[in-house]
């Protein structure tokens, strides 16, 4: 069976799962094309021996660049801080290598621009990392609304909502300091990438963006939070359908709030990440004194759930969103065929921020550019 050389940069967070997913992906959905653990790189080269040793890749790298031109590795994953990956993206595709990027595509929508082109002029496979949409359950969602089962949408609400900033006390880390890192740089992106699957483009929005806790404890006193902690939009699709969507990292009580809310003429449906093995649909037939929302546990009839277990209602989890995205890489990569989201769908969603921020400025309405 034909095996495929990984390169991953970055070996945190992010980086151990998308290790762990390249080791097991063969496994789990049978894929025509194995990868191999070829190189990781960390920030340094100790953290590179480091997670060598702990997931099990054959070499560690001083840094990415001695990664991306490693002989053995033939194919990119990028897990490293969003401000590095253009220059990792661009180095790769001109190295003859495919690319898969984590979330955000970069830094600022020149970045996700100039990713994009790097990715045409290249010819090669490329994806970006949006791993909610993928679960089961969303995927399942995709399908109803194209079914028509609650006829006509005639309305959208999406949030990605967290707390691990909403204390004031807390001390300031790197997530408190330049836009990127901010509140609409890292959690939005999830959310807006969703609203585009779901109800497809957004044609104008009008947003406010703000700080809540200016200042945080630093080593030396007090410091000035100089990114965002929340922010909304109110949206137009390019169905005509409106929606409202809401992103913070400072709700209190929130630990994965990638939920949305979708009314239509003939019904509606509900999904929450934090319970992310239902989907609650409603019909409107029948008599109203028996209508209401059916709770449906996902299982083996729903979307890449079979491959993960074969029980209804046992669930998938969050790594198993990597493993579904490490397939579809792997498929791309085999077929020479595009598979959603591709680094243009990341530019979609940067356009609809860089939309965001210049609204939340002069406080009007703007239209979202084609791209």
């Amino acid at each position: 069976m034909p095996q495929i050389g990984i390169g991953l940069v970055g070996g945190g967070y992010m980086g151990k799962a998308h290790a762990v997913a390249m080791s097991s992906v063969g496994a789990v959905f049978n894929t025509a094309l194995r990868p191999r653990l070829a190189v990781v790189a960390g920030s340094t080269p100790e953290s590179s021996e480091r997670y060598r040793a702990a997931y099990g890749f054959a070499h560690a790298a001083d840094d990415w660049r001695a990664l991306v031109a490693h002989p053995e590795v033939e194919a990119v994953v990028i897990a490293s801080p969003q401000t590095t990956h253009r220059a990792i993206a661009e180095a790769a595709f001109t190295a003859g290598k495919a690319v898969f990027c984590e979330k955000p595509l970069g830094a600022s929508l020149e970045d996700a621009q100039a990713m994009v082109a790097a990715a045409k002029a290249s010819g090669l496979p490329n994806m970006v990392g949006f791993n909610y949409v993928r679960t089961p359950a969303t995927q399942f969602v995709r399908q109803l609304l194209a079914d028509g089962v609650i006829g006509d949408v005639t309305w959208f609400r999406g949030e990605h909502t967290e707390d691990f900033l909403a204390d004031p006390s807390l001390p300031a880390n790197w997530r408190c300091f330049g836009r990127p890192a901010g509140c609409m740089g890292d959690l939005a992106p999830h959310m807006i990438n969703c609203a585009l699957a779901l109800l497809g483009d957004i044609a104008e929005l009008s947003a406010k963006v703000e700080t809540i806790h200016s200042t945080r404890p630093g080593p030396a006193g007090s410091v000035t939070v100089d990114n965002d902690d929340h922010g909304q939009m109110m949206v137009r699709f390019a169905s005509g359908v409106m929606g409202h969507l809401y992103f913070s990292r400072a709700a209190t009580g929130r630990k994965m709030g990638y939920a949305y809310e979708i009314h239509g003429t003939k019904g509606a449906i509900r999904f929450d990440q934090e319970d992310q093995n239902a989907v609650w649909l409603y019909r409107a037939e029948g008599p109203e004194a028996m209508r209401g929302f059916t709770k449906i546990l996902t299982g083996p009839a729903h979307p890449d759930f079979e491959p993960f277990c074969q029980g209804p209602g046992h669930g998938t989890g969050y790594q198993d969103q990597i493993i579904i995205e490490a397939r579809d890489f792997l498929q791309a990569i085999h077929t020479g065929q595009p598979v959603w989201p591709t680094f243009r769908d990341g530019l979609a969603v940067a356009q609809v921020i860089e939309t965001a921020f210049a609204s939340a400025a002069d406080g009007r309405w703007h239209s979202v550019p084609s791209n």
